[in-house]
């Protein structure tokens, strides 16, 4: 895989300022700066300036009303998939339950995902799903193209799910994938071979298994929890309390 380009200066711009949002030193409701006064304490051009919050306010960062200012919007606005939104919350140590809502996430969308793939699948799924976890033993996690090759795995999944809004989700779940990965890897080497546990989802979807497709991908992201360090890991979830009848 490339290296990424060096971002243009209104890209560096929204960097800097979605990672102050999203890492909270700026709150919801906080005003930025006017247009003309930002671009000069930044020594930027006021179109650069203005691009950086049109990209901020595209992923949900911030709103700008007339008379009231741009100011950064509460959480449940932000578009939290969105790879360059993922990117910031990781740029740093994430919050704990940023970490565990994402897992969570994981473990909802991906395993139904797998169980949909085993049903609907075609050859170029497979296909791709093969290439991709080849590519994860050749290169490994440690290097961009191994990483890439595991998003394109996770991809080519949800792809043969069929069902167009999973399929939406693609970008989103893959750059996750991709987020959590490189987290752990600032952290400590990674051990753990995932190749197996991808194989094993790959052949239930092969063999049009979707229960064993649901629990092959339910396990590894169990792995993948288990290799986070133990303080960064999910709370399990709460068990529903049982309704009595009266």
């Amino acid at each position: 895989m490339a290296e990424r380009k060096p971002l243009r200066v209104h890209g560096a711009i929204a960097r800097e300022i979605g990672i102050e949002i999203v890492s909270g030193r700026l709150r919801p409701g906080h005003v930025l700066d006017s247009e003309l006064e930002a671009s000069a304490n930044r020594h930027v051009s006021r179109t650069a300036y203005r691009e950086a919050l049109r990209m901020l306010s595209a992923k949900g960062l911030i709103s700008s009303r007339p008379r009231a200012g741009t100011r950064v919007s509460p959480m449940p606005d932000w578009h939290m998939l969105d790879p360059d939104v993922l990117a910031w919350l990781f740029s740093d140590a994430p919050r704990p339950e940023m970490l565990h809502s994402l897992f969570e996430l994981r473990t909802i969308i991906e395993p139904a995902a797998a169980a949909l793939a085993a049903k609907n699948r075609r050859a170029a799924h497979l296909e791709r799903m093969e290439r991709a976890f080849a590519d994860m033993r050749r290169y490994t996690l440690h290097r961009p193209e191994g990483r890439l090759a595991d998003q394109e795995f996770h991809a080519a999944l949800l792809a043969a799910s069929a069902n167009p809004f999973m399929i939406s989700l693609t970008k989103g779940v893959t750059a996750a994938v991709d987020s959590l990965t490189l987290f752990k890897l600032r952290l400590s080497k990674v051990e753990r071979d995932p190749v197996p546990d991808h194989v094993k989802v790959f052949n239930a979807v092969r063999n049009k298994d979707a229960d064993g497709a649901r629990e092959a991908m339910e396990n590894l992201i169990r792995l993948a929890v288990l290799d986070m360090p133990a303080s960064q890991r999910p709370k399990p979830a709460a068990r529903p309390v049982a309704l009595v009848a009266h």
